[in-house]
């Protein structure tokens, strides 16, 4: 069986004490083998979640829970290959993004082979999230559906509440380790297995309960001393050196400048710290990002072609959706959620932040159709993407402040909202308005910026002639 695979996302993790604001924060591209894969932004009821279950790229499928929670989710607009609900947040004000996908190496898959009929990206989100009340109890029901039902793919996921983010990863068919990263850290985390140090008598680890024993019967730690798990369960190959680590070097080099590393490092390290205080547009520029001011950004100027092709980018054409998963600790717990979101191409668009405690969500972002229409978010931005990267010098100031425009007049909705919904009868209803509100602005200044790009393009057409040429 053939499975469909989102291969090349990027993870972002941030500890309370490291972000600006306390908040926790856990962010993903979420990238498609494809470059058209359209997405939608919907809000999940109680009532509208299944209870049995049946996936649609194996033969996976499970009795869920009566008492499933409200949540937001971006899963694919057609349905035609599963539902991949890919991440959200909660009525509890948990939030969970599933899933990078990761590599692994032949010793582990030769002890605990991948299950054909288990639990897959396609799945996680959807029969985890709605039945979780904390990031530590995500874990737990994760780990103990994969060792249950087991699965068919490796994959890394991140959990997070007001108070702690968890990154959990798959080992083998039925086997999990997840850490919890310390308030004052973050994570850059590509498409490999990243957790490195590993301490199985702390409590901020879990794992399946067997997984110290496999090690050591089957003789799988190549170190003298410690439990490194990317050394035990990781891939250190030569694709590594090129599309995944690089990815690690900038984003860490953004974070923390003052530190020279080497992007073919198959060692980079998987928990960081910095003296900045980290910001959702922090998160936003380097998971739209393309090496900038480095010999190998395809827009750049610095290197040679073949620099240029090196190594692949953080924003690519292949961005489906992001997102940024906020759980705010200095505001009530109804308005604490934010669901920041943006479709295509990360580097021409910009991201809305979204209340999570919605009765429903905009039409611009349902994108209910999985046919082009420049009316949904998804397709104008694709349109703009594509427009934008047959000339990125041409447009890259307009894009730029088409993205700063929007976003701080939506960063001063929020404040107004924020302070407001504290007065409203329906908070939910409120901020359900507030979001539309956003979504409407939106879409005004994307097609306005679509404009701008039409105008300053046509001139340059090939298809012209002059009297005076």
């Amino acid at each position: 069986m053939t499975k469909r695979v989102k291969g090349s996302c990027t993870t972002i993790l941030v500890g309370k004490n490291a972000s600006i604001d306390g908040s926790t924060m856990i962010a993903r591209n979420e990238d498609g083998e494809g470059p058209l894969n359209p997405q939608k932004f919907v809000l999940v009821q109680p009532e509208d979640q299944e209870r049995h279950y049946q996936s649609v790229l194996s033969k996976f499928e499970i009795d869920l829970p009566d008492n499933p929670l409200r949540y937001s989710s971006a899963p694919d607009a057609t349905g035609k290959n599963g539902i991949w609900a890919a991440a959200g947040i909660n009525s509890e004000n948990v939030a969970m993004t599933a899933t990078e996908t990761i590599t692994t190496n032949e010793r582990i898959l030769g002890v605990d082979p991948l299950v054909d009929d288990g639990i897959g990206e396609e799945d996680l989100t959807y029969i985890t999230l709605p039945y979780i009340h904390s990031a530590r109890e995500g874990v737990k029901r994760l780990g103990a559906l994969h060792e249950k039902y087991g699965t068919y793919e490796t994959n890394g996921v991140a959990f997070s509440d007001k108070d702690e983010v968890w990154y959990f990863e798959t080992i083998g068919g039925h086997h999990w380790a997840a850490i919890r990263i310390p308030d004052d850290a973050y994570v850059v985390a590509p498409n490999r297995f990243n957790i490195t140090d590993f301490d199985f008598d702390s409590d901020d680890t879990m794992y399946a309960a067997d997984l110290p024993e496999l090690i050591e019967t089957y003789h799988l730690n190549p170190d003298s001393e410690g439990v490194n798990l990317r050394h035990i369960f990781g891939s250190h190959t030569i694709k590594d050196t090129r599309y995944n680590n690089p990815r690690t070097w900038y984003g860490q080099m953004y974070f923390n400048p003052e530190i020279v590393q080497d992007p073919l490092d198959q060692d980079l390290p998987f928990i960081c710290y910095t003296d900045k205080k980290i910001s959702p547009d922090d998160i936003k520029w380097v998971l739209s990002s393309h090496y900038q001011n480095t010999p190998y950004d395809v827009y750049g100027a610095l290197g040679t072609p073949a620099e240029k092709k090196l190594f692949r980018p953080i924003g690519i054409n292949r961005n489906e959706e992001c997102h940024i998963l906020q759980i705010r600790n200095d505001v009530p717990a109804a308005i604490a959620g934010i669901h920041w979101l943006g479709f295509g191409p990360n580097t021409f668009n910009a991201f809305v932040p979204f209340y999570a405690n919605v009765n429903d969500t905009p039409e611009s972002f349902k994108g209910t159709t999985g046919d082009q229409d420049p009316t949904k978010a998804y397709w104008l931005n694709n349109i703009m993407g594509v427009l934008g990267d047959t000339d990125y010098d041409l447009y890259d100031d307009s894009e730029s402040d088409f993205e700063q425009s929007t976003i701080a007049s939506c960063n001063n909705m929020r404040i107004k909202a924020d302070k407001e919904a504290v007065n409203q009868k329906d908070v939910t209803a409120y901020l359900t308005q507030v979001n539309q509100n956003m979504a409407d602005l939106y879409m005004k200044n994307a097609n306005e910026l679509l404009g701008k790009m039409l105008m300053l393009g046509r001139p340059k057409m090939k298809l012209a002639y002059n009297l005076t040429d």
